[in-house]
């Protein structure tokens, strides 16, 4: 007998980008605290492979792993990233906004399960060891291969812009039921019953270019793409992320999540659209 009402998850996923979304870029803080200028290691170092037709991602880490190799005071580890990782500073209000979301959520709907999660095309180690690491059920990003001395030696795992729309299809689809198996459970058609959390009930939030896919997925999904800036203005932002009208945000706000802040007002508006609507859905479970 066919049912027509749409099924029910409780499930909401709310999913970050690192890098000057949480936390100010890793790589420019990680040249920082070696003594190197950022701006001048970027111009110098990695417009230049950018400029021969490198990858942007690609060319960020070869300059990197090229430092590390070449200059002894300089060498990257992976105890050094983890160190850095946890050294690094989230945005002010960020270690509250998760309890501050969960909160809200049950207040609204005591069902509702509040999820996050984490996909960077940054260093994904300096993630693991940031404080806020222990609230994400899963974080994905760029992962190092280290040589016999320690250091890095090259890109073992790469997360491009593109890519991360797949982590977002792996969320909807239940990470539990895979163990990274390529691409092949990422794109298996799922019955929309059997969806761990259903794309119009994830949230997702970038601060620009490298969150342009994920963006335009969720709008076309009926989820929530949200915005963050950091030393711009709404109008600097929108032209340098080049946003097409497809790939708008709900709402473009400055990178602070303390209490009263407009990102954290954006982020429980969002969560309390979801929880009515799963609130609505769940009227209907058992008819």
């Amino acid at each position: 007998m066919a049912i027509a009402t749409k099924p029910a998850s409780n499930c909401i996923a709310v999913v970050f980008d690192f890098d000057d979304t949480l936390v100010p870029d890793t790589v420019d803080s990680l040249l920082e605290s070696c003594g190197i200028d950022s701006d001048t290691f970027r111009q110098e170092r990695i417009q230049p492979l950018v400029e021969q037709g490198w990858d942007k991602i690609l060319a960020r880490f070869y300059a990197l792993i090229e430092e590390s190799q070449q200059d002894s005071q300089h060498k990257i580890t992976k105890d050094s990233l983890a160190k850095f990782g946890q050294q690094l500073s989230p945005f002010e209000g960020v270690t509250e906004m998760f309890d501050r979301l969960r909160q809200r959520a049950h207040e609204l709907n005591p069902d509702v399960e509040l999820e996050f999660y984490l996909i960077t095309c940054g260093m994904v180690e300096i993630a693991r060891h940031n404080c806020i690491a222990p609230y994400f059920k899963a974080m994905w990003g760029c992962e190092f291969h280290y040589g016999e001395d320690g250091g890095v030696d090259f890109l073992k795992k790469i997360v491009t812009h593109t890519e991360k729309t797949r982590y977002l299809f792996q969320i909807s689809k239940g990470i539990e039921h895979h163990k990274d198996d390529g691409q092949m459970f990422v794109y298996r058609d799922i019955a929309p019953e059997e969806l761990h959390v259903p794309l119009n009930q994830v949230i997702y939030v970038g601060d620009g270019a490298s969150d342009i896919p994920c963006f335009s997925v969720l709008n076309q999904e009926e989820g929530i793409a949200l915005g963050v800036y950091k030393d711009q203005t709404p109008e600097e932002w929108s032209e340098v992320a080049n946003i097409s009208q497809s790939q708008r945000v709900a709402n473009l706000a400055p990178a602070d999540y303390r209490e009263d802040s407009e990102l954290l007002q954006s982020l429980m508006l969002a969560v309390e659209r979801m929880c009515k609507q799963i609130a609505l859905h769940q009227l209907s479970v058992g008819e």
